[in-house]
């Protein structure tokens, strides 16, 4: 799942605080990256639960990623001022409470039985959680020494991919269960149980005693503006596609499966295997590190651009447990691409690298367009032949893996 890049900032406040209290500020912290790995990845089971319930076609159903992921690209920048102006450690109270107001909306849409509330509810819950990225991300690098700053980040990223592995059991078990599928009511539990949560947390981070952060301003505009750079450029179109494809192969997964020529499970059973997928991508994260000990990251990245693309083509192909496995693995070839591409899109940027930063960021918006796209072709062609739509995102990667990713300086900088 794909993060927002943590924002230039400086602990200006070390205070007194005991190592014990931050221990107990890092686990809070890190029960965050958990709880919105754990929200994004329940929209997988929201998407064939909702479509069921309100007799959606697939382009109606990809609604649900279009409003979450747009989320991303329409608060980011207005989060970023807000924090500014509040502090960091406000920010996350905010992120926390408008997102457990977004868990509880899902109350009313669910008892009013109106998709569009739901499409709303999902679009303020993204916005506390955008808000939460902004926030949370500094603190985590902050709590400790600069030394070990890279092993707290890299200790609070694997949660998060837990709690996207998680969560397909938790929404097949709570959500699309066999005696609740065609109804909208059985959403109320869970969310109901997340907006406690997040009010809790929300509760515990204003009561916390954390170092107080500031911004790092620049001093003056970078002389050569990001978009010059055309390595940066076509890595945003990377980060695009590539959020976009990942988002949109899990949210059509548990239909996949469901279909007869190719395993024909119940929901709540096709739900569970989207656990593999996800929890691929969690194994792949730790094996891809260890390669790129050894093997360049655009190597990889055009590696494993290549595995996707023969394990896509599979799936289009054969029908059976081989598609439902082969579209399965594609997760754990996704692990690496979204560090590897930000680092060699970032690559050489200098006074750049902070708009670039912002640029790459809103490329996440890919996660809203691809799956509306991909449903309005299930909706002409089906499923197993929409999935060509993310074929083609995974050949544009290749080509940045190969060539695209090469540093070309703008002239005035050589």
């Amino acid at each position: 799942m794909s993060e927002l890049a943590t924002s230039q900032v400086q602990r200006i406040s070390e205070g007194e605080e005991p190592a014990g209290n931050y221990r107990f500020a890092l686990v809070a912290l890190t029960s965050l990256f958990f709880m919105w790995g754990f929200i994004t990845c329940l929209n997988d089971i929201l998407i064939p639960h909702l479509k069921s319930a309100f007799n959606l076609s697939y382009t109606e159903a990809m609604l649900i990623q279009f409003c979450f992921f747009g989320a991303y690209f329409v608060v980011s920048m207005p989060a970023g001022a807000l924090i500014r102006r509040i502090g960091y450690q406000k920010g996350i109270v905010t992120g926390l409470l408008i997102a457990s107001l977004g868990c509880l909306m899902f109350l009313p849409a669910a008892s009013l039985k109106i998709y569009a509330l739901f499409l709303l509810a999902l679009f303020v819950l993204a916005s506390g959680i955008t808000i939460l990225q902004v926030s949370a991300n500094p603190y985590v690098a902050s709590l400790g020494s600069e030394d070990t700053a890279s092993s707290r980040l890299t200790l609070t990223q694997a949660f998060n991919s837990l709690g996207t592995t998680i969560a397909p059991w938790f929404g097949a078990l709570l959500i699309l269960s066999a005696a609740t599928t065609q109804s909208a009511d059985s959403v109320k539990g869970p969310y109901l149980f997340l907006a406690l949560c997040l009010a809790a947390l929300a509760i515990i981070f204003a009561k916390l005693k954390l170092p107080r952060l500031a911004h790092i301003e620049e001093t003056h505009e970078p002389h050569v503006s990001a978009w010059s750079y055309r390595h940066l450029v076509l890595g945003a179109g990377a980060i695009f596609v590539y959020v976009g494809a990942e988002v949109s192969i899990g949210s059509f997964l548990v239909n996949f499966i469901g279909e007869e020529h190719i395993a024909g499970m119940e929901e709540s059973e096709a739900a569970k295997y989207i656990t593999y997928y996800w929890g691929g991508a969690m194994v792949g994260r730790f094996v891809g590190a260890a390669v790129m000990q050894k093997i360049a990251a655009n190597r990889v990245l055009a590696f494993n651009g290549i595995m996707i693309t023969l394990l896509i083509i599979a799936t289009v192909v054969f029908d059976g447990h081989i598609a439902m496995w082969s579209i399965l693995g594609v997760g754990f070839f996704n692990s690496i691409m979204y560090p590897v591409i930000f680092s060699l899109a970032l690559n050489k940027l200098g006074a750049a690298t902070s708009q670039g930063s912002g640029i790459l960021c809103s490329a996440i918006v890919g996660g809203a367009v691809v799956p509306l796209l991909h449903g309005m072709i299930a909706d002409q062609v089906g499923l197993q032949l929409a999935f060509l739509l993310p074929l083609l995102c995974y050949l544009y990667i290749i080509y940045y893996g190969i060539a695209g990713w090469q540093p070309q300086l703008p002239k005035d900088t050589e």
